[in-house]
């Protein structure tokens, strides 16, 4: 595959001015103070307060007087309450020094000296969301939580994590790199490099976008803090010492370095207090923010507006069907898809705007270019498509009244690259305001045009990179790895050596200590409601279609979502299912371009998605339900228009438009393949589980590896009658009125007009014949060992076990029993000891599937031993109550995690899961015991069948070994 990426650098950020006007609003919710500019409150001084209607909020900007650390309240009326702590961390090199300090930082601190108390805090917590992140200039740190006293343990553990880490050696060792004998306690062995970040970053390098990114990252900035990668390239990992990573943190992570961000309905007055305690002790100082600005590039300041307009810009040239470059780029097959980050991007103190192919032949990069270049003369002389330019800013309206339960969370991801980089954050959430500015700036004159000149036609800060594929780069990179090892092992002395041996084992103890937990702030069992949360519903009969209805505040949105049962189509049919979906998006009409009604699309609606269906039966995993799924959502005054535009792509499509049949088939093997190199240990465990159940056997031919290998071998065939004729025969047996039932979310005012608008729209869906009922191959479990082998530096290992389902009562201790394994034996074991990125252990209530997972993992065929070995452990480990308790907590953090409107109620309409039976699973939940964890594992892992899937580098003892079936 070949990759073009043209990249334009054009702006500069414009610091924002204090002096702004301060505007005091009272609302309902205690998270307002009262405040206005230069006020003293808690040892913090009020930059400025603004209130912003079209979110809902009101934004305080605050400066902690000692040491300068920059804080922003979001106070708005939502109980999923928001932490983050940030710090500007600019690398100097590809070393990786920030992202093995965002992980070794996160090993212990003073006041909480255990190993890895984020981790622990997993178990101990009700958050809804907690991690940490390094991106390219910038690492932070946030949770989520609706509990009052969960945030303040999570603060507490966050700020003493970050200020006050311990930093021991071998954590930096453990977490970063190091050098020990392949079996640690065995000195006959041989030297290898190890380290969680370093086996992460092998995996990343993997990932042809990624690594297409940062090349071009490191060509277009170069000199700058954006020329290196933040998270670190393997092979210059190992040129990090540990009195850098001490240093580092030293000059970054430090108050007058800091930002803190606070969002929800907790009081404003709460936090101040807690973070002037933590960091009033410290002295002001004037951090390094590294150098930003590519020489001698000079480019014209912007504000907040002008980043705005790049983005609907951006929106423009880009997206969609409709798009001018998808035209020209795409629909014309010179690449299969745009490339990974292509796009505006506002993430760096210089913004760039992006244009990429991918799957493209060497010969037409030349091609590529020119057209490219047409397209940009065309938009300068013609402009944009009024309609167009109508719908992009009617979806950013709509994107404004389309809430989600991690509002806080996205905010906080909104503003940070332009706050770090001296933005006034506020003006950032002011889309109302930018919306206003852009259309008087349309009024006036050509606009976009005129961006067209500005920082297109007459910028010369462009770089064309190609890249080009290389059978051996797998090879090479393993190469360069030796070489790299045989350079810095060669140079020990026996001293030295037996040095790195002690500490491989010191090490080794450490990870194996029992350490006093209690030291950690913990929520305990009855801090978990006792009843679940319900949302009332109501049903209906339209004309032979069940019909759910959820009547809430919508914020003026209706949410619709439709399921098409498929029993009666031919077995070989199935396969071409998510193709029949995307078609359905993607080819347009006999009389309407997919360009054309794409525009209608995101003018009328917040877009519409059709994909695969598959629901197990909640009480018998030999029984499930698949079909296709129809979804979208619209504001009130335009769900006419809505259900039209979805009869349209129902009845209409056009499955003889083999051009873009073509492309769309193209561009879903490309991205297939790279999607393997980021959720590996997804697609292995539902191979794995595939092998099992004819439920998870369905899923896995819809979304795994064999629709990816399908899809491969569409892409290389030129028989299109064949697909085509497919397509028309699932059309034939799919989204009649017969099949669907709806789901329907609106407020109770837009109830008549939804009634009027689906039964027009069910009336005008075509009369199917779907009586005949097509056999059914009989499903068999097997339980194979499989291996796909992909170019990847390392791993993901899966192995699956067939259990019990949703309503059955060892499931409530299945769940609890995985949250156990992972907690107290997987993650050291995996992790910690043999350095892969992630592993652990999952029950799926509704798949009735118990697996083990491992990610980017360095040493499969040992995880697979530690996947049995954790079996035995269960029977010999005494569980306390405490971590009985804590896995309970852990499980009920997603059980009880915040819903967004749209989802309130689906898990009935998908699922058919009723409250009773929710409600008795809680209780099942909160009533397991040890006796109850040890029972299950014994009944449902020891000794019991099961199915294996490995993913990545050959290796020969799978390759010779005939047990294992390898898939090419």
């Amino acid at each position: 595959m070949n990759s073009l990426f043209i990249r334009r650098n054009f702006q500069k950020l414009q610091p924002y001015n204090n002096k702004t006007l301060s505007i005091i609003c009272k609302k309902s919710y205690s998270s307002i103070v009262e405040v206005k500019p230069n006020d003293r409150i808690y040892g913090f001084r009020v930059e400025q307060t603004r209130h912003i209607p079209e979110l809902e909020l009101t934004a305080t900007q605050l400066i902690h007087e000692v040491t300068g650390a920059s804080h922003l309240h979001i106070a708005r009326n939502d109980n999923n309450n928001v932490f983050g702590v940030g710090f500007s961390t600019p690398p100097t090199n590809n070393s990786g020094t920030p992202h093995i300090l965002e992980h070794t930082t996160l090993c212990g601190s003073k006041k909480f000296p255990v190993r890895d108390p984020f981790f622990k805090m997993l178990n101990r917590s009700l958050a809804n969301f907690m991690n940490a992140m390094t991106a390219k200039d910038y690492t932070i740190y946030p949770f989520a939580t609706t509990h009052k006293l969960d945030f303040e343990n999570l603060r507490d553990v966050y700020m003493d994590a970050t200020f006050h880490p311990y930093l021991r050696e071998l954590d930096f060792k453990q977490e970063g790199w190091r050098l020990e004998h392949q079996q640690p306690n065995d000195k006959s062995t041989p030297l290898q490099f190890k380290g969680v970040v370093y086996n992460e970053m092998k995996g990343q390098m993997s990932d042809a976008g990624y690594l297409f990114y940062t090349r071009v990252q490191e060509n277009m900035f170069p000199g700058t803090t954006y020329g290196a990668d933040s998270g670190g390239d393997p092979k210059y990992i190992t040129d990090l010492t540990y009195q850098e990573l001490l240093q580092f943190h030293k000059t970054h992570y430090h108050p007058s370095n800091a930002k803190f961000y606070t969002y929800g309905d907790f009081p404003l007055r709460d936090h101040l207090i807690a973070i002037d305690n933590k960091i009033r002790d410290f002295e002001k100082f004037n951090p390094d923010e590294g150098v930003k600005v590519v020489n001698p590039f000079e480019s014209p300041r912007r504000d907040n507006f002008e980043t705005f307009a790049l983005k609907i810009f951006g929106y423009l040239l880009l997206d969609g069907h409709a798009s001018p470059m998808y035209k020209a780029l795409i629909d014309t097959n010179i690449g299969s898809d745009f490339s990974e980050n292509t796009g505006y991007d506002p993430s760096t103190r210089i913004s760039c705007m992006s244009i990429g192919l991918q799957g493209m032949k060497e010969k037409d990069v030349p091609l590529a270019e020119e057209v490219i270049s047409k397209v940009l003369e065309d938009i300068h002389r013609d402009g944009f498509d009024p309609k167009r330019i109508e719908a992009a800013i009617h979806r950013t309206e709509l994107s404004i009244k389309h809430k989600v339960s991690s509002f806080g969370l996205g905010l906080m991801h909104l503003i940070s690259s332009g706050w770090f980089n001296g933005c006034n954050p506020a003006e950032i959430l002011e889309i109302n305001k930018n919306i206003e500015m852009l259309k008087e700036k349309l009024r006036t004159g050509p606009f976009f045009q005129n961006l067209v000149s500005k920082y297109f036609l007459n910028n010369p800060h462009t770089l064309i990179s190609i890249m080009l594929p290389d059978q051996s780069y797998t090879e090479n990179l393993s190469r360069e790895e030796q070489s790299r090892l045989l350079a810095k092992t060669s140079k020990l002395s026996p001293g030295e050596k037996e040095e790195i041996y002690e500490q491989s084992i010191q090490l080794l103890k450490k990870q194996e200590e029992k350490e006093d937990l209690s030291i950690l702030p913990s929520l305990h069992i009855q801090d978990i409601n006792k009843q679940m949360k319900t949302f009332e519903l109501r049903f209906s009969d339209m004309n032979g279609c069940p019909v759910q209805w959820r009547n809430t505040s919508t914020n003026g949105i209706t949410y619709f979502k439709a399921i098409s049962k498929i029993e009666g189509l031919k077995e070989d049919l199935r396969i071409y299912l998510p193709l029949f979906a995307q078609a359905l998006t993607s080819l347009g009409t006999k009389t309407r371009s997919m360009a054309d009604i794409d525009d209608d699309i995101r003018l009328y609606t917040g877009g519409i998605s059709t994909s695969t269906f598959l629901s197990t039966n909640h009480s018998d995993l030999n029984i499930y339900e698949d079909g296709l799924v129809i979804a979208s959502h619209s504001l009130d005054r335009n769900t006419d228009q809505m259900y039209d535009i979805m009869k349209q792509l129902i009845c209409e499509t056009n499955f003889d438009n083999v051009d873009k049949l073509r492309t769309i088939i193209f561009a879903n093997a490309t991205n297939m393949m790279n999607s393997v190199v980021e959720h590996g240990h997804q697609y292995a465990s539902t191979f794995a589980a595939s092998r099992l159940t004819p439920a998870v056997n369905k899923a896995e031919t819809y979304g795994g590896m064999t629709q990816l290998h399908f899809m491969n071998k569409l892409a290389g065939t030129e028989d299109f009658d064949t697909i085509i004729q497919k397509l028309k025969e699932i059309a034939e047996n799919v989204f009649s009125k017969e099949s669907l039932k709806v789901a329907i979310t609106c407020g109770s005012e837009t109830i008549n007009n939804n009634e009027n608008a689906l039964k027009k729209f069910l009336n005008e869906l075509p009369q199917k014949n779907l009586s005949k009922v097509a056999e059914q191959s009989a499903f068999r479990s097997t339980h194979e060992k499989a291996f796909f082998p992909m170019p990847f530096a390392v791993n993901f290992c899966a192995k699956a076990f067939k259990s019990v389902p949703y309503t059955h009562p060892d499931g409530a201790k299945l769940q609890i029993l995985s949250s156990l394994m992972g907690t107290h034996y997987l993650h050291r074991e995996i992790r910690e000891k043999n350095g892969a990125y992630g592993g652990g252990a999952r029950y799926n209530a509704t798949t009735g599937i118990f697996s083990f997972y491992s990610y980017r993992d360095p040493k499969t065929l040992e995880t697979l031993k530690i996947y049995k070995d954790s079996i035995k452990w269960v029977e010999e480990r005494r569980f306390t109550q405490q971590e009985i308790d804590e896995a309970k907590l852990s499980i009920f953090q997603h059980v009880d995690a915040p819903t967004s409107v749209f989802e309130e109620g689906m898990i009935y309409f998908t699922e058919k899961i009723t409250d009773e039976q929710r409600q008795k699973r809680r209780e099942q939940l909160l009533a397991v015991t040890e006796d109850d964890v040890k029972e299950v594992a014994k009944v449902y892992l020891e000794g019991q069948e099961n199915a294996i899937a490995i993913i990545g580098e050959g290796k020969p003892e799978i390759l010779n070994d005939k047990e294992w079936k390898v898939y090419q």
